[in-house]
């Protein structure tokens, strides 16, 4: 988690200094079945999610279990940095100011946006190290497997046996892999822009 985490901050320190902004990187908190954050009570149902209000981003260790578990994903260390990076994501976007520019608008739409952009993210992570052979042959299919499994689509069929859109606050499988492949094949923020 850690060398995630400092690759994933490497990497967010690059890109805002390119525009003159520095970045102060977030914090971790590793969890199993509850902690406390700045954004209320974290539980093992919320999963690995980044708080705004305290700058951390707040892993549950038994949700790699239930990624390959209950959501089907295959798993792996790949996977779990893509969840990682993910988060590392969300807290890019508050650095950015993204997250202020749209924190009076509560829809599942902005949701959708903020989450798919983190996808991105992810994918512009997994780009900044894949040259430094990191990555085995296939294993980028982890991150990507990872990334279609968490897809409201995915999880609404497993969980009720129907499919629901217009309750969506991540976006589908396919949309999910879709942005995550952007980043990872462009390496360009600006390939990320989902707003």
């Amino acid at each position: 988690a850690s060398t995630v985490l400092g690759s994933a901050n490497s990497m967010w320190s690059q890109i805002l200094a390119q525009t003159g902004q520095s970045y102060t990187e977030p914090k971790l908190v590793l969890f199993r079945a509850a902690t406390e954050s700045g954004c209320g009570g974290a539980t093992s149902e919320v999963g690995p999610h980044y708080c705004p209000l305290d700058n951390t981003v707040y892993l549950d260790e038994t949700f790699f279990d239930e990624l390959t578990s209950r959501f089907g994903a295959q798993g792996g260390d790949v996977a779990e940095a893509y969840v990682i990076a993910h988060e590392v994501g969300h807290h890019a976007q508050n650095e950015l100011g993204i997250m202020d520019s749209i924190r009076n608008d509560q829809s599942n739409e902005s949701s959708i946006k903020l989450e798919l952009q983190a996808d991105c993210f992810a994918g512009l992570w997994a780009h900044s190290i894949r040259d430094q052979q990191v990555f085995e042959p296939g294993e980028i299919q982890e991150a990507m497997d990872a990334a279609a499994a968490v897809g409201d689509d995915r999880i609404q069929e497993r969980v009720t046996g129907q499919i629901s859109s217009e309750t969506w606050t991540h976006g589908s499988s396919a949309d999910r892999l879709v942005w995550f492949t952007k980043g990872y094949e462009s390496g360009l923020r600006s390939a990320c822009n989902t707003f």
